[in-house]
């Protein structure tokens, strides 16, 4: 179970090798927005080398767009190191994550790879015609470990000034993008990982923000800072006092399995109820995998 996925400059190996004490869930080995094109080569060539290492168990590399040559440049690099997945910036639509499914097969095959093992996490909603077609994930490929979404390129694209009001609360074309998301993620039975928090400064609002992402259903987040990783982790991890919780609940309607609504505590619990007890013991479970 992956709470944090930090993003980490391709073209710095000393950000790379401190990104390894950042306590983050996974690295995201980033060759898009945050290298210079002059500088794609060097840093195709320091991801592959760092993936190699075996640094980190859970190691995922942002390609360039699937529209640009600097794409399939990125992977006949890094697939030498077998990255755990690829994150894929600014699909058009569900035919993108296809089309690079049909790219890492043969990659795979040359590098020794297991074929289908390379995971594949869109970034949803860069670009608006995405929107229209996000229900269809769940029938995208195998591979699709997740679903995430961005607002900036979102609101570059539409000629926007602003993404958020002045409380910081996600102004409504992002708000729908950003619940179209959710949805499509659980219609695609994968995980939905919330956008970046911008101001890695701001703790407090990055704890509220991630603390609202997962009351909303998002099982993990973004991060573009160390300082940031710690704060999320937190917030994406059941409490011991909700898995207690959880666990009566469950208890309750295992020995009285034929009763539709159950009594606890004052409030009356429904099968609803039930699958939420059950979905948070779960991923506590897995959680309890990720070391």
């Amino acid at each position: 179970m992956i709470r944090s996925y930090l993003f980490v400059p391709g073209d710095s190996e000393r950000k790379m090798e401190k990104a390894l004490r950042s306590g983050a869930d996974a690295l995201i080995l980033d060759l898009e927005d945050s290298v210079h094109e002059e500088s794609r080569p060097l840093a195709r060539e320091f991801v592959k080398e760092f993936l190699l290492a075996g640094n980190a168990r859970h190691c995922w590399v942002r390609i360039n767009a699937l529209d640009t040559p600097d794409a399939e440049l990125d992977l006949a690099v890094v697939m030498a190191g077998a990255p755990e997945g690829i994150v894929l910036p600014k699909p058009t639509g569900v035919a993108d994550s296809r089309r690079l499914s049909q790219l890492l097969e043969p990659l795979e095959a040359k590098n020794g790879v297991a074929v289908g093992s390379t995971h594949i996490l869109p970034i949803t909603t860069e670009r608006p015609r995405a929107l229209f077609s996000m229900g269809d994930y769940r029938a995208a490929t195998p591979r699709l470990a997740g679903l995430c979404w961005g607002a900036e390129d979102l609101s570059a694209a539409i000629g926007a000034s602003a993404t958020r009001d002045e409380e910081g609360n996600w102004l409504a074309p992002y708000q729908l993008a950003r619940s179209l998301c959710l949805f499509a993620a659980a219609s695609a039975g994968v995980d939905a990982i919330d956008t970046v928090y911008t101001d890695f400064r701001d703790a407090t609002g990055l704890a509220k923000y991630a603390s609202a992402a997962r009351r909303d259903g998002f099982s993990g987040m973004l991060a573009i800072h160390p300082a940031q990783v710690a704060i999320i982790n937190k917030a994406f991890s059941p409490t011991a006092e909700e898995i207690a919780h959880a666990q009566r609940i469950v208890d309750l309607f295992t020995e009285n399995p034929d009763a539709g609504v159950i009594g606890l505590d004052g409030e009356m619990l429904d099968r609803p109820h039930l699958i939420k007890a059950k979905n948070l013991l779960e991923l506590t479970a897995r959680l309890g995998d990720n070391g």
